[in-house]
């Protein structure tokens, strides 16, 4: 901001105000830029070096801010020019002090926060942690066989894929066959796909006499093994070495497996050994399935991973809708999937 002198003289007052940061001045002359000094403390600062000095009252605030004046001790009322090294000491020092004492509050802060952390997890975590990392098949193993033992009421399962390897069926069966006989409730949701696989066929009608229900859907997206709707197995690697699992506790967590199964279960179709193992219900759902993906643009192998089948059989399901609608391509086969109305509600 400018103003003028009783005798004429253009006087120059640059305004300087504190930013947030204690310390940090910047001007407010209309010509300065933001972390530079305006071209009138530089006009002045340069007339001052090459005269010696100058009036004081020609002395921008921003340049007695930055000490960069000391009044005349020979010539009353003018100031003459300080070296920026030696100015910079002093004005420069007040901000390193402050940007210590603002570093020890800090740190300072931060121990105290650190300290209520350690009291908050200690106050929140029950003694046993929510999630467990469980590392290679046979650790894994130990802790289901753990809570086959413990299971008191229920077992919901969730199967995905087309089949299970046969060993691994045999080594769960005898735990399904020992819940079953203490009254424990068994239920699975498989895949469709698996009513093709004579192993897990086997595997089911051992079970289904003993008392456990089981169902098959389009689509399971991922194992979950769920006890008592207390403790949850969810698997993190199962190609492995090592097969990895996660072993859930936390309530909520093992509430929403268990809401997602039971909306599963509600849309799955129940497996009966001594019917026709590839009902119409179940082609169908297959089919709408595939149909629904390619819609969408799917690829057939990427509809063949998720619904547990081979890309030949996803193959055979669009060959036969084609043939039906006409399609000579699969382009086409999209559109008139979309408007012929054979996607409605199932």
């Amino acid at each position: 901001m400018h103003g003028r002198r009783p005798n004429g003289h253009a006087k120059v007052i640059c305004l300087l105000v504190k930013d947030v940061h204690p310390g940090a001045w910047t001007c407010e002359c209309p010509e300065a830029s933001r972390g530079k000094p305006c071209a009138t403390a530089l006009a002045t600062y340069r007339r001052a070096l090459l005269d010696g000095r100058v009036p004081r009252g020609e002395v921008p605030d921003c340049l007695h801010a930055l000490r960069l004046f000391v009044d005349d001790t020979d010539s009353a009322g003018f100031m003459s020019p300080v070296p920026p090294a030696t100015a910079s000491t002093a004005a420069l020092g007040l901000v390193e002090e402050e940007i210590a004492e603002q570093n020890r509050t800090l740190r300072s802060l931060q121990s105290a926060f650190t300290e209520f952390q350690e009291l908050y997890a200690e106050a929140s975590l029950p003694d046993q942690p929510v999630i467990t990392r469980l590392a290679g098949r046979a650790v894994v193993n130990a802790a289901i066989d753990a809570e086959v033992t413990n299971c008191r009421e229920e077992i919901l399962t969730m199967q995905s894929g087309s089949a299970r390897p046969p060993h691994l069926l045999a080594e769960a069966l005898p735990r399904s066959l020992a819940l079953l006989a203490r009254g424990v409730r068994q239920r699975t949701v498989y895949q469709h796909a698996v009513l093709s696989d004579p192993a897990t066929l086997s595997h089911i009608e051992q079970l289904t006499p003993a008392g456990a229900e089981v169902r098959t859907i389009a689509e399971v997206t991922d194992r979950v093994l769920i006890f008592d709707r207390e403790v949850a197995f969810l698997p993190v690697d199962d190609t492995g070495p090592p097969v990895v699992a996660l072993r859930v506790q936390h309530p909520a967590l093992v509430r929403f497996l268990v809401n997602h199964f039971d909306s599963a279960w509600t849309r799955s179709v129940p497996v009966r050994p001594e019917a026709t193992r590839h009902t119409r219900v179940i082609t169908s759902d297959l089919q709408r399935t595939i149909l629904l993906a390619v819609v969408n643009g799917e690829t057939d192998d990427s509809i063949a991973r998720r619904i547990g089948m081979s890309r030949r059989s996803v193959a055979e399901h669009m060959r036969k809708v084609s043939e039906q609608l006409g399609s000579t391509s699969r382009a086409q086969l999209g559109y008139l999937l979309a408007t012929s109305g054979l996607l409605g509600d199932p």
